[in-house]
């Protein structure tokens, strides 16, 4: 089956589409016709090396971590789930979505929502999970509140921003200027150029959501007394400093930073699903590129300034 692999570290020119095994599917699991696949933040610095210590060092490795696609296996022992149904679902803590066909827990699927294109659905996986684990059960968002999200343009941060108006908060959107009436658009109620906007002059905040990863110090000290704030990301340039932060904030001072997974429960799945489907939130996709041309979809997201996700059409 075609693949995107790559067999050094490097910029984007070293993904390339490749040939692998379609998977064996093993009892307790599902074969999966994958779609379409988004590129998320996390997979740009293991392809670079700068994650080795978690990803290793044997080639070939592969990247992508969340897919839409149809069942076109069930494996022994699985119950529920039929041949030919739309799902989405994400690999947890390994790679290689991005590939003709991945094999799965059935904790690690459902069903995809009807009336959504699989770029549009994969669009809102990861960043829809995310959002709702990070606002909801980590900061515990209240109605009321004033949440910032950093980096709101992106494929979090744009869902962020809806889920955050969702719950209720009053939400202030920070991104490039040319991306400030988009973040609008999705429901902001400020939104703030993060290149010219002087922070310390906002007021404080309840809660703030960091898909950045960077200057964590400068942007706990924005918290109200009490305030939380999320991490989705760490400065893969200074990781130890980085990591060591976070890690001392949750025990530290009355401003506590917690760091998110990108693992959902599996009922997340089906929130995510009632948002979608509901029109409570809406997929924003930026480019959609073939597998062949992955690569440009990492050098886009490398440059910045993304409007939602850079989704991979696989079938």
């Amino acid at each position: 089956m075609r693949a995107a692999l790559y067999d050094r570290f490097g910029p984007p020119e070293v993904l390339y589409e490749g040939t692998v095994p379609v998977p064996d599917v093993k009892p307790g699991e599902v074969l999966v016709r994958v779609l379409a696949v988004s590129v998320n933040g996390g997979e740009l610095p293991s392809r670079a090396g700068k994650a080795r210590l978690v990803t290793g060092r044997r080639f070939p490795q592969r990247t992508g971590v969340d897919f839409v696609g149809e069942v076109a296996e069930v494996g022994p022992s699985v119950t529920g789930i039929r041949e030919g149904e739309r799902v989405w679902g994400l690999l947890g803590r390994t790679f290689g979505s991005a590939a003709e066909y991945v094999a799965v827990r059935p904790r690690c699927i459902a069903p995809a929502p009807a009336g959504l294109s699989p770029a549009e659905a994969v669009s809102l996986v990861v960043g829809g999970t995310t959002a709702i684990t990070a606002l909801r059960d980590k900061a515990r968002l209240k109605p009321g509140e004033r949440l910032l999200v950093r980096g709101a343009s992106g494929g979090v941060g744009s869902v962020a921003v809806q889920i955050g108006k969702l719950f209720g908060a009053h939400v202030t959107a920070l991104a490039g200027a040319k991306n400030l009436d988009f973040v609008r658009g999705l429901g902001a109620d400020e939104a703030l150029d993060y290149r010219t906007t002087h922070l310390s002059g906002q007021g404080a905040f309840d809660v703030i959501m960091d898909t950045v990863g960077t200057q964590h110090a400068a942007y706990r000290r924005l918290l109200a007394p009490g305030g939380r704030m999320v991490a989705i990301a760490i400065d893969f340039e200074n990781v130890l400093t980085s990591v060591s932060y976070i890690l001392g904030s949750t025990v530290h001072g009355s401003r506590r930073v917690r760091f998110s997974s990108r693992i959902p429960r599996p009922e997340l799945f089906a929130e995510l699903h009632r948002y979608a489907q509901n029109g409570d939130i809406r997929p924003v996709v930026d480019t959609v590129h073939p597998l062949s041309s992955l690569a440009d979809a990492h050098r886009a997201l490398e440059a910045g300034g993304v409007r939602g996700k850079h989704v991979v059409q696989v079938a």
